[in-house]
């Protein structure tokens, strides 16, 4: 599903063992008041609702519950933050684009989403998720937006991916990129995943160890 060959990336057994450390709760928040204070590099999970967040963000970590899964879309209300191995923290961001919820609350949660990645020095990079079974629709397409004029680094996840066919996924793959060429602040490199079959997990991992690696966190 990917094209890392494990001997030749030394990032993969850096990235396990980023993630086999401690990993606890540390904040939540519901508005930009309330943010924690900027201490160490932050890397955030963005996706709609449904998109399987949570499910990546507990295969990551190695842990069933440290995320809150659910088969109600729109559960995850605020920002939540993971402190992970005293080395950054993960931010777990509301699920957006949700429409069975009251539009005050859609709107309040989608707010607070486009104002936490314009305006946050320690982010260092959001990991766009994308269904893989259904590719970039126009409500991602408003997030990569506000990340390309705010000018953060992404790259796009996809999810899902055991539920495609070899031919299909290469196909959605293909699309995201053409989709994502001509954008600012886009990492070039799509990732397929799935939290089921933990393939893409390792890969995943190595990026981040990579990334703070190249920002001197390492």
């Amino acid at each position: 599903m990917t094209e890392t060959a494990p001997e030749t990336d030394p990032f993969l057994e850096i990235g396990r063992k980023l993630f086999a450390g401690e990993a606890d709760f540390i904040w939540a928040a519901n508005s930009l008041k309330n943010l924690p204070p900027m201490s160490k590099v932050e890397i955030a999970f963005a996706g709609r609702s449904n998109v399987g967040k949570s499910s990546l963000v507990n295969a990551l970590t190695g842990r069933n519950t440290l995320a809150r899964t659910s088969h109600t879309p729109g559960r995850t209300q605020q920002l939540n933050f993971f402190d992970i191995g005293g080395r950054f923290h993960l931010v777990d961001m509301p699920g957006y684009g949700y429409a069975a919820v009251e539009k005050e609350k859609v709107h309040a949660w989608t707010q607070l989403i486009h104002d936490y990645l314009r305006g946050r020095a320690s982010l260092a990079r959001v990991y766009v998720l994308i269904d893989a079974r259904h590719g970039i629709k126009p409500v991602d397409e408003a997030v990569l937006e506000t990340l390309d004029k705010a000018a953060v680094s992404y790259q796009i996840v996809l999810t899902k991916a055991d539920e495609l066919k070899k031919g299909e996924i290469e196909k959605c793959m293909a699309d995201t990129a053409q989709k994502i060429a001509k954008r600012a602040a886009a990492f070039p490199e799509i990732m397929p995943t799935s939290s089921r079959l933990g393939s893409g997990i390792p890969e995943l991992r190595a990026g981040v160890a990579r990334l703070l690696s190249e920002r001197g966190e390492t």
